[in-house]
This record gives C-alpha cells, sequence and structure tokens, in this order.
C-alpha cells in the first residue's frame, strides 16, 4: 500500500511539474484543450450566422448609399442583435500567425472561448472605439505575444458584414482600472486590444492601440 501510494505522489508530481513547465515555455494545456473545442464550436456557429442570416440584412441596407454608411449600419444591426458568450467575428494577427473566433462579453466565463468583445465599446465601421481583451497564459492565451506587436503592423477583423483592417499605433502599460483605454475618441475610429500584464500576473494590462485603415464588404 505504501509503494501505490509513493508511486501515485510521484506520478502526480510528475504531471503538476510538466503542466507548470508547458504554462512556462507555451500556455496551461487543459484550458488551451477546452478553448480549442470551444473555438471550433463558435467557427461553425459563425459560418451558419453568415450563410443564413447576414443576407437578409444586406437587403434591409441595400438602399442605402456609399459603403462607409451601409457598413455603419450592418454593424449597428449586429451590436444590438449581439448576445454574451456567442460569435460575433474573427480576429486576425498576422506577424504573431494568430487568429481566433471573437465572442461578444468579457465575463470569466465568456473570455474561456476566446478573445470577448467589450459590450459597450462599439462594433469595427461605427465610427469608434472598438475594445477586445484576451487571456495571456490559459484558455488558447490568444493575446499572449501582443507585446511583440510593432508600429505598422496590421490586425484584421473580420466581422460577418466586413473586413476591417488596423494599424499598431502605440502600445502601453496601464492600472488594472484604466478605462479611460475603452472610451469613443471623437474623429477617430480605433482598435484596442487588452490583457494582464506581465506573464502570470494582473497587476496592471498591457494594451494595444491601433487606427483603421481599411474597410471592405
Amino acid at each position: 500500500m505504501l509503494r501505490f501510494v509513493a508511486s501515485v505522489l510521484i506520478t502526480s508530481g510528475i504531471l503538476m511539474l510538466a503542466d507548470a513547465g508547458l504554462t512556462l515555455a507555451w500556455q496551461e494545456p487543459i484550458s488551451a484543450f477546452i478553448a480549442a473545442r470551444e473555438q471550433d464550436q463558435l467557427r461553425h456557429e459563425l459560418n451558419a450566422y453568415a450563410r443564413n442570416a447576414l443576407p437578409r440584412e444586406r437587403l434591409l441596407v441595400a438602399a442605402i448609399r456609399g459603403l462607409r454608411h451601409r457598413l455603419a449600419k450592418l454593424a449597428e444591426i449586429e451590436r444590438k442583435r449581439a448576445k454574451t458568450g456567442h460569435p460575433i467575428g474573427r480576429i486576425e494577427l498576422p506577424t504573431l500567425g494568430r487568429h481566433y473566433v471573437v465572442v461578444q462579453g468579457t465575463d470569466i466565463v465568456t473570455l474561456r472561448k476566446g478573445p470577448g468583445h467589450y459590450p459597450h465599446t462599439l462594433f469595427p465601421g461605427e465610427g469608434g472605439t472598438v475594445a477586445i481583451a484576451g487571456h495571456r497564459t490559459t484558455y488558447l492565451a490568444p493575446f499572449r505575444t501582443i507585446d511583440q506587436l510593432k508600429r505598422g503592423q496590421r490586425i484584421i477583423l473580420a466581422m460577418p458584414y466586413g473586413h476591417f483592417t488596423y494599424s499598431v499605433e502605440r502600445t502601453l502599460v496601464v492600472g488594472p482600472n484604466a478605462t479611460w483605454i475603452e472610451r469613443r475618441v471623437p474623429g477617430e475610429e480605433r482598435l484596442v486590444l487588452s490583457a494582464c500584464h506581465p506573464l502570470y500576473s494582473a497587476s496592471h494590462r498591457i494594451v494595444v492601440f491601433a487606427k483603421l485603415v481599411a474597410e471592405a464588404p
């Protein structure tokens, strides 16, 4: 019995050390597996929505003149329809080799699925601030390497109604309660990405600011 207990304890210790090592070098593996399954499901939901619901919305705005005005109306419709935990679009970080489905909401449960859109901020195309939060060490760690983004590099938000390309302007480290980063700035259409900083700590937040440089239906 003592030998059995000792073997169990040794095996458990090895597994815990392996988990810690993977978390430090890559990300927490168990939550990554869970989030990967969630992302697969979200992709299916988003594709089905784009096929079935979006064509009707395009008919509603067909009479609006000007691409920017049509996209703004579609964005408003989508934002008002969005529900917490549901997919709203995709974020692509080409220079980091990362892409994820974005969900609506930033509560603890929702962020386990992927990057989350702050509900009180606008959608791409509405002419204001779009803010998205994400984990850095758990649940696929979508924003683990956003500190590597450089000025001029591209970030793409592929929404069901349009594609929006942003150019990175700057990166800041702020306090955990710096809500000013999510505010709308008159005359600017920008994207804000935020995550805990440094790694394995929530003492601060790292924030990436990017400006809109292109939009397409």
